[in-house]
């Protein structure tokens, strides 16, 4: 599962469409980090979460939008910037899948995994997830949050 999670967080970052603004790492650092978005991938797959500066993701996700929707939770580093790309270091997982930004517009970004134009997700900035208490704005994610399954270590 955390293997499908990380390829689906790729997708999210990836190339955009031709009407999209790419974004360098710096700049797509600065857009995403500490702020919760919903996100809708190419697959059905859907879900929101928060990037946090350290690279941990803290969120949901329903694979192929059929199923339970699940609490995640990856670790410090997970994300990671390579030059100009966003990568992912998930356990298990034989190869790093990287993308790029393309910001929409001022609440939206599309993402894709390099080389995989026709997979991607498209990201909408939310203020607030109904139904649950908001998760602090700060960029750094929250010593603990007893609503969130840790997966490390998961297939």
């Amino acid at each position: 599962m955390i293997r499908q999670f990380a390829i689906v967080v790729v997708t999210l970052l990836g190339v955009g469409p031709a009407l999209a603004e790419p974004m360098s790492a710096d700049a797509a650092r600065r857009f995403v980090t500490g702020k919760l978005f919903a996100f809708n991938c190419f697959d059905g797959s859907r879900g929101a979460g928060r990037i946090y500066r350290d690279g941990s993701i803290i969120g949901t996700i329903q694979f192929r939008g059929e199923g339970p929707v699940r609490s995640v939770w990856m670790p410090a580093g997970t994300l990671m910037v390579k030059g100009e790309a966003v990568c992912a270091s998930v356990k298990g997982m034989p190869f790093e899948p990287c993308f790029n930004l393309s910001k929409m517009d001022e609440r939206s970004f599309r993402g894709s995994v390099s080389g995989l134009g026709f997979a991607y997700c498209d990201f909408t900035r939310r203020v607030n997830v109904a139904g649950t208490s908001p998760l602090p704005l700060s960029p750094e994610p929250p010593a603990s949050d007893p609503t969130t399954v840790a997966l490390r270590g998961a297939n």
